[in-house]
C-alpha cells in the first residue's frame, strides 16, 4: 500500500503544468488546450476498457494510472479542483446509486 493519493497527483500536475512545455509532458499537454487533453483522456479511457476486458491485471493497473493522470490534467485545464469532484461523490453517497440515477433523470 502507498500513501500516494489523488491530491498528491493534483499537486504534481499543477506544478508541472506551470513548467516549460519543452521540459514537461504535462505542460505541453496543458499548453495544447482542452481539446487535445480531452482527446488523450478519451484514448486512455478506451485503453483502460480494453485492458479490463482483454488484458491482464498489470495492463489494467498501468492504463488506469494513465487514465487518472489525464483526468487530472483535464480538470486542471478546466480549473476544477479535485475537492469539487470529491464533494460531488460525497453528496451522491448520501443515497443509493439507484436513487441518485433516478434523481438525475428528473432534472
Amino acid at each position: 500500500m502507498t500513501d500516494f493519493n489523488l491530491a498528491d497527483l493534483e499537486r504534481i500536475v499543477a506544478a508541472r503544468a506551470a513548467a516549460d512545455p519543452d521540459q514537461s509532458w504535462t505542460a505541453k499537454l496543458v499548453a495544447a488546450g482542452m481539446q487535445r487533453a480531452a482527446k488523450k483522456l478519451g484514448e486512455e479511457a478506451v485503453e483502460t476498457v480494453i485492458a479490463a476486458t482483454a488484458q491482464g491485471r498489470d495492463e489494467l493497473v498501468a492504463e488506469t494510472a494513465d487514465l487518472l493522470y489525464h483526468l487530472m490534467v483535464v480538470l486542471r485545464i478546466a480549473d476544477i479542483p479535485l475537492g469539487d469532484i470529491m464533494a460531488e461523490l460525497e453528496r451522491r453517497t448520501s443515497q443509493s446509486g439507484l436513487a441518485e440515477k433516478a434523481g438525475r433523470r428528473a432534472e
